[in-house]
């Protein structure tokens, strides 16, 4: 998925089991942002500071959505434990992951193996994508202030 480009309408189930469509959030912009894993470091701090920062968000007019190939019970026990206030798609067939492009070869410690590239995609009203935070460009510990500039 690039700038210019129409977000899928189906976005995945979330946490609970529901279905989410951009069309839930008709009128809003949406911060859909991917991220490897619950409860790592990095991911933690990326949520908590969506969440400390969520009510500006909405302010602004934006909808947090969250994904990651996790399943629905672990995004219970991080929404759960960090108090999240936003919805976590749980992306376990790798779908969205894959057609925004933010799944691939990684490596750590010189061991490579398949991930999600952090990434985040800013939604207008109309469902077209409008901005992209590439991975090198998010700051995790101040990931809204990105969003909101």
């Amino acid at each position: 998925m690039n700038i210019g480009d129409k977000a899928p309408e189906f976005l995945g189930l979330n946490e609970k089991g529901e279905e989410i469509r951009l069309s839930n959030y008709k009128g809003r912009k949406i911060v859909l942002y991917f991220y490897p894993k619950d409860m790592t470091s990095g991911c933690t701090a990326q949520a908590c500071n969506l969440r400390d920062n969520y009510e500006e968000l909405r302010k602004q007019g934006y909808e947090v959505i969250g994904v990651s190939i996790n399943d629905q019970k672990s995004h219970q026990k991080f929404i759960e434990k960090n108090s999240l206030p936003f919805t976590l798609i749980a992306d376990t067939e790798q779908k969205l992951v894959q057609e925004f492009g933010v799944w691939g070869e990684k490596s750590m410690y010189g061991r490579k193996y398949m991930g999600t590239f952090r990434t985040t995609f800013i939604i207008n009203e109309e469902g077209i994508i409008e901005r992209i935070i590439l991975p090198k460009e998010i700051k995790t510990k101040d990931h809204a202030a990105q969003i909101l500039k």
